[in-house]
């Protein structure tokens, strides 16, 4: 695990639409995420572009351009692709709803989960929930209470993002000890063995993100 402490990190952001160094929206949002669902719906199928393209009564080339995002097909080329793969039109634009996805908690409304066992002492409350696409984020606020216990086995897909908010702790990630203080952060692949290592400040309120790619059903 790298220590940043000392260095500054530099975003240059080219658009104001964004706040951080992930790329903006593309214009044509929709034309991407339909031609991606046709293209995905396709494959699913095991079906080539020529296939679908003449099951649809359209040119190859015509279907390639909707796929690759490069043209608005008119509802009755969308509704033809559809019917030819058996699908209802709305699946055609599913992709493209995710990306509408928000998930809002108000304040103390999170689900709980009180950890047990070895984990005794261990709440956690659940902030949101991702309901598509092909990245599970799963944002959590942890509480240890007076009666927790230290677990540092800890280990499951993905990469987690800690950011302490109150209280004192020795937390452990592989081989790594690392004191986290109201403000600190630690981000870590969480494929690594894991957690509160050594209790310095009881109770403690800390910020879990956890990230993971979504399997497919």
């Amino acid at each position: 695990m790298r220590d940043w402490q000392g260095m500054v990190l530099s975003l240059s952001v080219q658009d104001s639409s964004t706040g951080s160094g992930a790329p903006g929206e593309t214009r044509k949002t929709l034309e991407i995420a339909l031609g991606r669902q046709i293209r995905a719906i396709r494959r699913s199928h095991d079906l080539s572009v020529a296939d679908l393209a003449a099951a649809a009564g359209i040119s190859a080339g015509m279907l390639s351009k909707i796929e690759n995002g490069q043209i608005s097909p008119s509802l009755n080329t969308i509704a033809a692709i559809a019917a030819s793969v058996n699908v209802p039109i709305s699946t055609l634009f599913a992709a493209f709803e995710e990306k509408s996805d928000c998930s809002y908690v108000p304040a103390g409304k999170g689900v709980n989960i009180e950890r047990r066992g070895t984990k005794a002492g261990h709440v956690y409350e659940l902030l949101g929930h991702a309901l598509g696409g092909d990245v599970v984020v799963e944002p959590y606020l942890i509480t240890l209470r007076e009666d927790a216990s230290p677990f540092t086995g800890f280990q499951h897909a993905g990469v987690e993002f800690i950011y302490m908010l109150s209280g004192e702790v020795v937390y452990r990630h592989a081989e790594g000890r690392y004191r986290l203080k109201p403000g600190d952060a630690l981000l870590f692949d969480s494929g690594a063995l894991h957690g509160p290592e050594e209790f310095v400040q009881l109770p403690m309120t800390y910020l879990s993100i956890i990230v993971y790619p979504r399997q497919a059903p």
